[in-house]
C-alpha cells in the first residue's frame, strides 16, 4: 500500500510541483514530498515486517530522517501519529486505521506553528474525521480507504475558498493534492489486494479509469498551460528567502548546553522567520525554517546539540530559475503573496519592514529542568545552563546575545559567582545589553515578572533590580565538610539551611533544617512563599513541609513548583 502511494506520488510529482504557491512559490512541493516518501520507502524496504505496527514504525522512521521542506515534514507528522497509533499491532481493522489517521492529524497540527487552512493539513484532517465516522458502518479496509480518498478528493476542491493566494493564482493546494496522489495509490493497492483490478492495465497518467470508483485527480482549477502558478506572484514578495531544515542530535549536546524547551524555541524562531516545523523524536529534533538570517537560526541551535544534514535553499533563486523558463504574458497580473494572502494591497512596504527584530529579549541562566521551564513559560527567550557548581562562561553569554533577535537584551545570571560573566559579555557583544545583577533564582524569578514590554529599557531596568532586591531567597543543601561558620557548627552530610548568604542552620534532618531556615525568613514577615522543590526532594516530605507551613503560618500562601535542580533539594522565595 505503501509503495504504490509512494508510486502514484512520484509519477505526479511535477504536477504537484506546478500548483505550488503556498507558503512561497518555489516550486517544489512536490519534489519534497516525493523525496519523503521515498526515504521512507526505503526504511520500509530495508525493515521488512507482516506486522502492520513494525512495518509502520519502520516507514515513519524513513519519512522523519528524510523530510524535505514544509510539506514532506507534514507528511512525515501524518505518517508519525499513524505510526504511534499501530505500534503493537500485527493486524489493524476499520476502526483502527481511523484513529491512526486522525492521530496523525493531531500530530501535525502540533508540529506546525501557525497551522494554516486550505493547504494539507485541512485535507488530512477532513479525511480523517471522515474516516471515523465511516469507519462504524464497515469492517472493509478498501472500502474505508475510498471513502478516505473521495473526501481528500472533495476537501481538496474547497481549498481555494479557504486560503485566499490559491483562489487569485487559479489553483487548489500543492500539499494537499500531493496527498491525494499518495491516498489514491493506498486505494488502488487494496483493491488490487482483493482482485479488483489489474495493476498491469493501470494507465501512466493520475486519470483512473471509470469502472474503478476512484475520483480524478485533476486540479478544480486548471492552471494555464502557458503560465504556471508561480510566475503570477512576485520573486520580491518572498520575505524569508532561506528555506532551511536540519536535525539537531540532542545526545551530542555539551555539559553547558542550553535547555530545550520546544515551545520557546519556536517563539524564538518565529521573531524573524515563518513556515515553522520542529519536531521531537526521543534525542532527535528536526528543524523547518523560513527565514532572513539563516545564520541566526543556526547559532541559535547549536547550543542545543550538534546539527547534521543542513540544507538551506535560496527561494527566490528557485523563482527566479522558475520563471525564466515561462513565456512573457503582460495580461497576467503580477500579485505579491502579502496582497494575496491579506486580500489588500500592501505593495510601497519594504519587506524588510514587514518584520522587525523584538524590541527586548531575555537570558537567563538555571539549573533544572523545571526552573528552565518556569523561566521560559514567562518570557525568558533563553535559558543557560549553570550555578553555584556549574558556571556558563563569558563566551556562552556572548553566544547567547548574538543568537537572539532583540533589539535590547537583559541578561539574569541568578548567581552571585556568575554576575562578573553577565558583565564581561555585555561590555564585549556590539549589542544593546543591560544585566540585572540577580544572586538568586528567586531574585531572577521576581526580575521577569516585573517586566513590561511596553515600557522602555531604563524603567524595566529598574522595576526588575528593584522587584529582585524585594525577593528574600533561601535553599538548603548539604554540608561537604566539618566547619563552624558564624556560630552554626556544621558537620559533613547535615543539611544546612542559607538565608541569602548566611547559614542559618546545620541539621541531621532535612525537614527540621528547612523548617528552622523558614521561620528565620518570616522574621520580618512576608505573604507568599514559593517552594521550588529539586531532584532530591520526596514527595512525601515536601507534602509534610506544607502542612507543617500551614499549622505554623496560617495566614501564609504558599505556591510549590518543580524546579527539577540538583545539589538543593527546596528552594525558597518569600515575598
Amino acid at each position: 500500500m505503501a509503495l504504490l502511494g509512494a508510486d502514484y506520488l512520484q509519477r505526479n510529482a511535477e504536477h504537484v510541483n506546478a500548483l505550488n504557491v503556498f507558503p512561497v512559490p518555489d516550486g517544489d512541493t512536490g519534489t519534497n514530498m516525493n523525496l519523503t516518501m521515498s526515504s521512507g520507502v526505503r526504511e520500509l524496504r530495508s525493515k521488512p515486517s507482516s506486522s502492520i505496527g513494525k512495518a509502520t514504525e519502520a516507514m515513519s522512521k524513513g519519512l522523519l530522517m528524510g523530510a524535505r521542506g514544509n510539506s514532506g515534514v507534514i507528511l512525515s507528522q501524518l505518517f508519525g501519529g499513524f505510526s504511534k497509533s499501530l505500534a503493537g499491532l500485527d493486524e489493524a481493522g476499520t476502526a483502527q486505521l481511523a484513529a491512526a489517521l486522525q492521530n496523525g492529524v493531531d500530530l501535525a497540527y502540533k508540529a506546525v506553528v501557525k497551522p494554516v487552512e486550505g493547504t494539507i493539513l485541512t485535507v488530512a484532517k477532513e479525511a480523517a474525521k471522515h474516516a471515523v465516522q465511516y469507519a462504524r458502518r464497515t469492517n472493509d479496509v478498501a472500502d474505508l480507504m475510498r471513502e478516505v480518498h473521495q473526501k481528500a478528493y472533495e476537501v481538496l476542491q474547497r481549498t481555494p475558498d479557504l486560503l485566499p493566494v490559491l483562489k487569485q493564482v487559479g489553483v487548489v493546494d500543492s500539499g494537499g493534492q500531493g496527498l491525494v496522489f499518495i491516498y489514491e495509490g493506498f486505494v488502488r493497492s487494496l483493491l488490487e489486494l482483493d482482485g479488483h483490478m489489474d495493476s498491469s492495465a493501470m494507465p501512466s497518467e493520475a486519470a483512473p479509469p471509470e469502472e474503478v470508483a476512484v475520483p480524478t485527480i485533476a486540479p478544480a482549477i486548471r492552471v494555464q498551460e502557458r503560465i504556471s502558478a508561480q510566475s503570477r506572484l512576485s520573486t520580491e514578495a518572498i520575505e524569508f528567502l532561506y528555506d532551511m531544515e536540519f536535525f539537531i542530535n540532542r545526545k551530542l549536546s555539551g555539559k553547558a548546553g542550553v535547555f530545550f524547551n520546544e515551545s520557546a524555541y519556536k517563539r524564538a524562531l518565529g521573531k524573524d522567520g515563518d513556515s515553522i516545523l520542529v519536531i521531537t523524536e526521543d534525542d532527535i529534533i528536526k528543524v523547518h525554517v523560513h527565514t532572513r538570517k539563516p545564520g541566526d537560526v543556526l547559532n541559535l541551535s547549536l547550543p542545543y546539540g550538534e546539527l547534521t544534514d543542513i540544507h538551506i535553499l535560496n527561494m527566490r533563486e528557485q523563482h527566479r530559475d522558475l520563471l525564466e523558463h515561462e513565456q512573457d504574458d503582460s495580461s497576467v497580473a503580477d500579485f505579491s503573496a502579502a496582497e494575496l494572502l491579506a486580500g489588500q494591497n500592501v505593495q510601497g512596504i519594504p519587506p524588510g519592514q514587514v518584520f522587525e527584530w523584538a524590541p527586548y529579549g531575555i537570558i537567563a541562566v538555571a539549573i533544572g529542568e523545571g526552573i528552565a521551564n518556569i523561566f521560559l513559560e514567562n518570557d525568558v527567550d533563553t535559558v543557560l545552563s549553570g550555578g553555584q557548581t556549574m558556571n556558563p562562561s563569558t563566551e556562552d553569554f556572548v553566544k547567547a546575545i548574538e543568537a537572539l533577535s532583540a533589539e535590547h537584551i537583559y541578561l539574569l545570571p541568578n548567581n552571585g559567582n556568575i554576575i562578573l560573566a553577565a558583565e564581561q559579555a555585555a561590555e564585549l557583544s556590539e549589542r544593546s545589553v543591560t544585566v540585572i545583577p540577580t544572586r538568586t533564582i528567586p531574585q531572577g524569578l521576581a526580575a521577569v515578572l516585573a517586566f513590561k514590554e511596553e515600557e522602555t529599557v531604563e524603567r524595566n531596568s529598574a522595576w526588575m533590580k528593584n522587584a529582585a532586591e524585594q525577593v528574600l531567597s533561601g535553599q538548603v543543601t548539604r554540608a561537604v565538610r566539618d566547619t563552624a561558620i558564624e556560630g552554626v557548627d556544621i558537620r559533613q552530610g547535615h543539611y544546612i539551611g542559607i538565608k541569602e548568604k548566611t547559614i542559618v542552620v546545620s541539621d541531621e534532618s532535612l525537614e527540621s533544617a528547612c523548617q528552622t531556615l523558614i521561620v528565620s525568613m518570616l522574621e520580618s514577615g512576608g505573604d507568599l512563599l514559593t517552594i521550588l522543590t529539586g531532584v532530591d526532594a520526596e514527595a512525601a516530605g515536601t507534602a509534610s513541609l506544607c502542612e507543617w507551613i500551614g499549622e505554623h503560618y496560617p495566614e501564609l500562601e504558599l505556591e510549590v513548583q518543580k524546579g527539577g535542580q540538583p545539589l538543593y533539594p527546596y528552594v525558597f522565595a518569600l515575598e
